[in-house]
């Protein structure tokens, strides 16, 4: 059965309902937010379908329509991608600063919700996404801040040769964060003391990253740095 409403209709049925609302310059960041959600959702959500759904997105993206997700399932498909989209796609694959980051969990809080009062998804569910995107609206730009001061570090690691440093004294991983003080991490691994000045406002345990570290001396220092997930 095919669906009447798809992600696109609805989509586009939300940004005209915010242009009666918002100024110019908000507006353009709702859109370009909605723009960069599509994108992931046609890249990336078809790997969270099974069956005949599968068969049909198969079918339109081999016959080279890219962007078949967005145009062949419903408005019922955009909040369970979320995590996705928050945790990955925004961290990943967009050079996003502190604005636009912040405006991906406030865009995202306002579509669950306006979905929700549409009747396309459920209510616990439209309340479970605009808590994760009120959380993302918060915790990505922290990670991102948290990203820079850690890159910030690595600049200022003393001089070594990597091939003199033993394995013992040597990480290179994604680790969580397990422990925060004010100016020091700890990772998994009881890897720590990293200080970091000022981290206490910014990391939390349980966020991950990517990290190159060093002990030098008995001290850890950041060697190279990817990116923060909170």
């Amino acid at each position: 059965m095919l669906t009447e409403m798809t992600i696109d209709d609805a989509l586009q049925r939300f940004l005209d309902k915010q242009r009666k609302r918002l100024s110019p310059r908000t507006m353009a960041n709702y859109a370009y937010v909605i723009e960069l959600l599509r994108d992931c959702l046609n890249g990336y959500a078809y790997q969270s379908l099974s069956g005949f759904e599968k068969k049909r997105w198969e079918k339109a993206f081999n016959d080279g329509d890219e962007e078949a997700f967005c145009k062949l399932f419903g408005p019922d498909k955009i909040v369970e991608n979320y995590g996705e989209f928050l945790g990955y796609f925004m961290i990943r694959k967009v050079m996003a600063g502190q604005e636009l980051l912040k405006a991906s969990g406030t865009v995202t809080k306002k579509l669950a919700k306006w979905l929700g009062e549409q009747g396309w998804i459920s209510g616990d569910d439209s309340a479970d996404a605009v808590d994760r995107a009120t959380e993302a609206s918060v915790d990505l730009p922290k990670a991102e801040k948290l990203a820079s001061l850690l890159y910030d570090q690595s600049r200022l690691a003393p001089d070594f040769v990597p091939d003199d440093i033993a394995d013992e004294d040597w990480v290179e991983d994604y680790l969580a964060i397990e422990k925060v003080e004010a100016d020091a991490i700890w990772l998994e691994g009881n890897v720590g003391p990293v200080r970091v000045p000022n981290v206490g406002n910014l990391a939390q345990a349980g966020w991950s990253v990517n990290i190159v570290l060093a002990r030098l001396n008995g001290e850890w220092h950041v060697v190279e740095v990817g990116n923060v997930y909170p």
